[in-house]
């Protein structure tokens, strides 16, 4: 409880208190009488507190005991104060100056001789602030009276002659910048709202520990004892009494001036000390000093930083005191002085060009520029370097790197060396949060002083991090403005803004004629945008008149025209805001729309007009007459003429149809229309092109009196020359728009927004009533069917019917075949031991020792694999069957299967951890048999037993995905593992020999080289790999998994960034790494060069075969409005330049990945103009978001791809998932204006494999320590899963390279040793204890000293609050505690920001890796980067395992440059898979050209 002026009681009252004290009575009593005693001489604070008391008696929330313990414990105090006071005043009733210097016990100094009646008369007056120690004057009365400000008198007593002599330059410094008038008057005022508002907040937080929800009346009585009280903090300096890093001012040396005398020094003074020539003066004389301590009233050493001097707390100095041109800080030459000021404002002018900025004192009479600090005040004065350096690093990284993450910041700062000459030799995290709310001041100031058309920093993601972290409060520095900051710090600017994008006409047309009409939309719209948030203090604060902004306001007299808010007022909550929605993306379920055929014509609207058929029918059919030709108000249309029907709702633009039919019936003039959609129907939305259509598979039929008239719609072939015609396209336009004419270039799936060339579909004899819609939708349907062939006579059997051959799904099946079914289907009679469910919380914790368990109330935890499904059941077809109808004929409408089970390792009876060591693939054989229905099965794959292979297990294992052996059977009832019986071998015999590979895995992903082999092995097309340039490549992850699969070979790649480029470099000797701009590069090609300046050859228009890259796209991430601001970084992104490339090269295939968001961001605008570009170009193309860890990674990345193939190829599918993985974590549909798209997957969720753990992923590598930095160690032992054996390679590599980790801070260092083993563990299982650091300090407990609004008390009666906001109050800079185990930060804003869950938190070894980041920090997004036993964060080779790259695989530079090499690459699993895919298409395309070749020839020689 802050002191207040003390109880002065007459003498009488005191000695009827001793004799109370002296009585022996009961407690009650006791405290009555003194109550009744001593209340009317309280002082109103504690008065407030008694009667708050009273009234919760009295509604019998507390209990008279509690109530008598609670008044005796508020007496005890107040009397305590009174006393010691007493005593003070009676040894100094002489001294007129109440505070001797370095004196602790006369705390407040006060001249109790005034009677009590003036007492009373100070504690009204607004001067006597009551929150503070009672900073009365001192002085006489008639001083009071002096028009100068009150801070001034104290010195009135002693220097009168001074004092007039300076009455003209009263003014505080910050004077202009809070209005106030030179007298001081404005001065009182605000000192006595300070009072009121702390008053206020006093009583707020008061009445918030009433409505605590916890405390019941009951737990009150319990915990009565419990409840600690905060211990106490100096009332003026806030710092806790306790505390033993709080250090006293020593006391000053018997030569040290007052500060008027001081400035009246001949060796200071500038002008001789006649007066006029002072008094002309119109600044305040500036002085610099040197061994300076700053302290309050009480002698306590205190930072001036914290705002206490803005909360009015008088703060001194002592110092010696130097002329202004003096550089030399050391002592000689200088006026010692004694308790200057108070200080009225501090200031900071910028960086004089050095290292350090200069920071100054304002107090009534001078400006004071400060060196060096005394030896006692050296730490404090530190931090406030340590700060404002900080700052300067801060706002000049961002500046130049406006798209990096918190983690790249922290790395910043960790790697700085302070300049020489301040205090301090490290920056660490710790220093970063403990400085954040002043950072991100200086941020917002430096964005104020900035181009209001500048993206300002405070929006950057790394600022969003720190600010949600430190929990800083936005806009607070503009309305304070007491430490008026003067020359903003100089920065250098960075003039070196991104490069302009180099772009082919035809996509910066597309982008031009797009963005004109959204800017212009938006900024019709713009006028109604919310602008604030109308909660901070900017927002509150009134327009300057001044600015820019202002003067074209209305009502400053200008034309009001632009719009702007005035520039002092821009909210940083609502730019911070819209920047975090822009990034958050809401996966909510829209319900998925499947386009209803028929719905469409319920809105068509009926024409009149007249029809009349033109010549006979040509067939007739049953009940229908067929028609070739009709005509609509005498336009004569036919059959496959297009035609327009009008909507029922005017504003929707009119269908469009292709007649395939004409017939008359019952139901009158028909017609059978097969649609196009428009362009904006398409996942393309508003971006398409007007008059561009594409076909689609609906149709439907149609009365006549529909049709409106006749459209020209022309199909748009690619041309023959297409591929060199890249970059030449300079008309956006494909046809003049006369409003009749169309053209459509592809066929388009609605559900997964595939764009593919139109199917050819031979028409059937019947010319005029052929639709090629109809005629797919039959053929999909007859797919989705089950059918059974090739009857085996067994007429034996009565219910069931025998077949050698089944087709489903566009696939064949034998007996003796491999097929995957859903984990449902079937079960083991064995049930494993599967791990339980447990909760992990424990309930029995100490909340004193843990005291922020409490927050881990879910029972989820990330990274976990507990929800992950199974992978699919593999059986063996013993039979394909149907079942006999009564007459004997099979029932061919169900087919069903008798299969063998197969059981996986993690099937048996030895469980999971069977499933650790074994391969992915091995089986066991079982005899048990089950029969579902051929609905049910997903797929084909291929089951070996592996001694009848004719290559070793691994090489069949490598030849494709699908590929499964087992060396056992498995017998549940015995539960042993035995010889398999000879018709599990003999099946696999039968299959092969002469009809080779029937038993073979053509199963949908497996490679289909093998279905060539089978059927025609003579003439396998060779696949040559494709040239491929990666744009963007990093260290080359998506290259990788293309080399992996075989599809490309990488020939050029280019990299900005030198580590990157030179890791490249080493995994591909054989590629040109450009490490230059992409930009220049395009530029150079096509201006016709080929070589750039280092004489490196580039690649030429033709050469280019496959183009893959994932451009970084951060530059727009926060960017929620179209403005031309906005537009043009968009305009410049690297995703237009790589577009451009695409458009030059005119490549076979294009590849672009981006995080999962990339489909998302700005409404989906950027996915959409991407697509158009493409499709303008002539690419099939599509997009889909790929989960990496269903692909073979111990990790949860989820990643955007667009895939784009030439006209002439197949556009792939996505690659069905091979690995089972957590649900959550498996979210990939996408919702474009309002409409779900899926990838193409079908098997949903399940995937062949097992999940692939972290155990899978690291548990053979060495126990390395935290800063662990050897290059190069043994991996000392053997790989011990199948992932590990994998990574390694086959290649025997006794060397286990960058198998390093970051060396953490001693005190990260000693949290991570605190975390225990337990899965989930993180920040909140620490305990609140002093440690030992290995740097030799000792961490502070963390202090819980405020009620926490939300969470109530502990169960103990602790508080939980760290910081006045969590009682509801604005925050308190004094609040935070800095070198605690707990870091502070995490329960200040843990309430907002889901506990921070994950944050300090431990791998689990049967989950999974968060997104493996570019820089592993245990308070970055991703905190989740403990090692699972050891006390360190993940290592390299570790993050690079968690992205599946081999071992042998180099990464370049600093620890570092490698995390973030790792950490942006692609998984070169995932880009494997792709690759398989389009390698698949590759040759299904080859083989219909075979046989089409062969066919030609076959013609040929029939006619020869």
């Amino acid at each position: 409880m802050p002191a207040r002026t003390s109880l002065s009681l007459p003498e009488d009252v005191r000695t009827r208190l001793q004799v109370l004290d002296e009585d022996a009575g009961s407690d009650e009593e006791h405290v009555k009488e003194k109550l009744k005693l001593v209340h009317d001489f309280l002082n109103v604070d504690a008065q407030d507190q008694l009667s708050s008391l009273e009234e919760k008696r009295k509604s019998s929330e507390i209990s008279m005991d509690v109530y008598i313990s609670k008044v005796k414990a508020l007496l005890g105090k107040e009397l305590k104060l009174g006393n010691e006071s007493h005593d003070d005043g009676v040894d100094q009733k002489e001294k007129t100056n109440g505070f001797t210097n370095g004196s602790h016990k006369d705390e407040d100094g006060e001249d109790v001789t005034m009677d009590v009646q003036e007492d009373e008369e100070e504690v009204k007056s607004p001067t006597a602030s009551k929150g503070k120690g009672g900073c009365r004057s001192k002085a006489n009365s008639d001083a009071k009276k002096s028009p100068a400000s009150a801070r001034v008198t104290r010195n009135a007593g002693k220097q009168p002659s001074i004092l007039s002599m300076f009455s003209k330059v009263q003014k505080r410094k910050s004077e202009d910048l809070n209005g106030e008038s030179p007298n001081g008057q404005n001065e009182l005022k605000q000192e006595e709202d300070v009072e009121e508002t702390r008053e206020e907040k006093r009583l707020k937080v008061d009445t918030n520990e009433k409505t605590a929800p916890e405390e019941s009346k009951s737990e009150i009585v319990k915990t009565v004892t419990a409840a600690k009280t905060p211990p106490p903090k100096c009332p003026d300096c806030r710092q806790y009494l306790d505390d033993s890093d709080l250090k006293f001012f020593q006391g000053d040396p018997d030569t040290a001036l007052d500060e008027p005398e001081m400035l009246t020094d001949e060796r200071l003074s500038l002008f001789d000390s006649n007066e006029d020539g002072f008094e002309s003066y119109d600044d305040l004389p500036q002085h610099k000093i040197t061994n300076f301590s700053v302290y309050d009233k009480r002698g306590h050493l205190c930072p001036f930083d914290a705002g206490l001097i803005e909360k009015n707390v008088e703060l001194y100095f002592s110092c010696v005191v130097k002329p202004i041109y003096d550089d030399n800080p050391c002592l000689d030459g200088g006026v010692p002085a004694k308790k200057l000021g108070p200080v009225n404002a501090w200031w900071i002018t910028g960086f004089d060009g050095g290292e350090k900025a200069l920071i100054g004192f304002t107090t009534a009479f001078a400006d004071y520029i400060l060196m060096h600090p005394s030896e006692e005040y050296g730490p404090i004065f530190a931090l406030m370097q340590e700060k404002i350096y900080m700052s300067k690093i801060v706002v000049e990284f961002l500046q130049k790197n406006p798209d990096t993450s918190y983690e790249d910041l922290l790395n910043k700062i960790e790697t700085t060396v302070p300049p020489a000459g301040l205090n301090f030799n490290c920056f660490t995290e710790d220093t970063l949060l403990r400085h954040a709310q002043f950072v991100v001041e200086q941020v917002e100031s430096y964005d104020e002083a900035g181009d209001p058309d500048e993206q300002p920093i405070i929006v950057t993601p790394c600022m969003r991090d720190l600010i949600k972290l430190a929990g800083v409060t936005l806009g607070k520095r503009r309305a304070a403005r007491r430490q008026a900051i003067r020359h903003p710090t100089k920065i250098e600017k960075d003039s070196k803004g991104p490069t302009k994008a180099t772009t082919t006409e035809l996509v910066s047309q597309i982008f031009d004629t797009f963005f004109s009409d959204q800017i212009e939309q938006n900024d019709k719209e713009n006028g109604a945008k919310r602008q604030r948030c109308g909660v901070c203090e900017v927002c509150q604060s009134p327009d300057c008149g001044k600015c820019l902004a202002c003067k074209d306001m209305i009502k400053f007299g200008g034309g009001g025209k632009s719009k702007q808010a005035c520039k002092q007022r821009r909210c940083p909550n609502l730019a911070v805001k819209e920047a975090e929605d822009d990034e958050t993306i809401e996966e909510e379920d829209v319900p998925v729309e499947k386009p209803k055929k028929v719905s469409q014509a319920k809105r068509k609207k009926q024409s009149q007009c007249k029809l009349t058929w033109i010549g006979e029918s040509v067939q007739t059919e049953g009940k229908k007459k067929y028609y070739k030709k009709f005509s609509v108000n005498d336009e004569v249309l036919e059959v496959g003429d297009c035609v327009s029907v009008s909507s029922e709702d005017p504003s929707t633009p009119l269908y469009l149809a292709r007649i395939t039919s004409l017939w008359e019936d019952g139901s009158g003039k028909m017609f059978h229309a097969h649609w196009f959609l428009r362009g904006t129907q398409t996942v393309l939305g508003e971006s398409s092109d007007p008059l561009e259509l594409v076909l689609v598979d609906e149709c439907e039929d149609m009365q006549l009196n529909y049709v409106q008239g006749k459209v020209n719609i022309m199909y748009k072939p690619p041309s023959d020359n297409w591929f060199m015609e890249g970059g030449m396209d300079k008309e956006i336009k494909v046809i003049d728009d006369d409003g009749k004419s169309f053209f459509y270039q592809f066929w388009y799936d609605t559900d997964y927004a595939r764009f593919e060339t139109p199917p050819t579909t031979t028409p059937s004899d019947c010319k005029f009533r052929f639709c090629s819609s109809c005629e797919r939708s039959k053929e999909r349907a007859e797919r989705e069917c089950p059918r059974a062939f090739e009857p085996l006579g067994n007429e034996a059997s009565d219910s069931k019917a025998l077949f050698a051959l089944a087709s489903f799904k566009g696939e064949q099946f034998r007996v003796g075949d491999g097929v995957y079914l859903p984990s449902e289907t079937f079960h083991f009679s064995v049930k494993p031991a599967s791990p339980v469910k447990r909760s992990h919380r424990k309930e029995d914790v100490d909340e004193d020792l843990y005291p922020e368990y409490y927050r881990k109330s879910s029972d989820y935890i990330k990274g976990s694999n507990q929800d992950a499904p199974e992978p699919f059941r593999i059986g063996r077809i013993k039979e394909i069957f149907c079942h006999r109808r009564s007459n004997g004929k099979s029932d061919t409408s169900e087919v069903k299967l008798r299969i063998y089970k197969f059981y996986r390792p993690e099937n048996t009876h030895k469980g999971v951890k069977s499933s650790y060591h074994t391969d992915i693939n091995q089986l066991y054989w079982s005899d048990e048999e089950v029969t579902v229905s051929m609905a049910e099965v997903l797929g084909r794959c291929q089951v070996e037993y592996s001694e009848d292979l004719n290559e070793s297990v691994q090489d069949y294992s490598s030849g494709g995905p699908d590929r499964f052996y087992f060396l056992e059977a498995y017998n549940a009832k015995s539960k042993g593992f035995e010889d398999p019986p000879n018709h599990a071998r003999s099946a696999v015999q039968k299959g092969k020999g002469k009809g080779k590979g029937k038993g073979k895995g053509k199963g949908k992903s497996s490679a289909a080289q093998e279905q060539q082999d089978s059927q025609n092995e003579p003439q396998a097309p060779k696949l040559s790999k494709y040239r491929t340039l990666d744009v963007f490549s990093g260290c080359g992850g998506l290259s990788e998994g293309f080399h992996q699969a075989g599809i490309s070979e990488t020939l050029w790649a280019i990299e900005m960034w030198e580590p990157a480029a030179q890791a490249f470099r080493l995994n591909n000797p054989g590629t040109t790494v450009f490490t230059e701009d992409c930009n220049v590069l395009l530029k150079l090609v096509m201006s016709g060069e080929k070589t750039n300046s280092l004489g490196q050859k580039l690649p030429q228009k033709g050469d280019v075969e496959m183009l893959c890259g994932g451009p970084p796209c951060q530059g727009f991430s926060g960017m929620n409005r179209f403005n031309s601001r906005t537009y043009s970084k968009f305009k410049n992104s690297l995703v237009v330049s790589y577009l451009s490339y695409c458009d030059y090269y005119r490549p076979k295939f294009f590849l672009l990945e981006n995080v999962r968001n990339f489909v998302s961001f700005k409404k989906s605008m950027i996915l959409k103009l991407t697509l158009r570009c493409l499709v303008r170009m002539g690419y099939q193309c599509t997009f889909g978001v790929l989960q990496a860890g269903q692909y073979g990674v111990a990790q949860t990345r989820r990643r955007a791809i667009i895939i784009a193939v030439a006209p002439g190829e197949k556009l792939p599918r996505y690659p069905e998932p091979l690995h089972v993985f957590a649900p959550r974590a498996c979210s990939l549909s996408v919702v474009v204006d309002e409409k779900k798209y899926f990838s193409n997957t079908t098997r949903g969720n399940g995937g062949i494999y097992r999940t692939i753990t972290v155990r899978d992923t690291m548990s053979d590598l060495p126990e390395i320590r935290n800063g662990a930095n050897a290059l190069e160690i043994s991996y000392n032992g053997e790989p011990q899963s199948w992932f590990q054996r994998q990574i390694r390679g086959t290649q025997y590599q006794p060397i286990l390279k960058d198998h390093i980790c970051k060396d953490m801070s001693a005190l990260v260092e000693a949290r991570m040793r605190h975390i225990p083993l337990a899965p989930g563990s993180d920040w909140r299982d620490l305990p609140n204890i002093e440690v030992r650091l290995k740097d030799g300090t000792m961490t502070k407990k963390l202090r819980f000293s405020h009620p926490d609004k939300k969470n109530g008390r502990s169960s103990t009666g602790a508080l939980r609050g760290v910081c006045a906001c969590s009682g509801g109050t604005p925050c308190d800079p004094a609040d935070r505690q800095f070198n605690t185990l707990i870091p502070w930060c995490l329960p200040h804003t843990g309430n907002r920001h889901n506990h921070w869950a994950g944050l300090y938190g431990r791998l689990e070894w049967d989950g999974f890796f968060s997104t493996t980041v570019t820089n592993p920090e245990p308070m970055g997004k991703q905190g989740r980067v403990l090692h699972a036993e050891q006390h360190r964060v993940v290592s390299v080779r570790e993050c690079a395992r968690s992205q599946g790259f081999p071992d042998t695989y180099r990464f370049f530079g600093n620890i570092l440059d490698k995390h973030r090499q790792v950490g942006n690459a692609v998984p070169p699993p995932l880009s494997r898979a792709l690759g398989l895919e389009l390698k698949k298409c590759v040759l299904e395309r080859m083989k219909e050209e075979h046989a089409k070749e062969n066919i030609k020839q076959e013609k040929m020689e029939v006619t020869d």
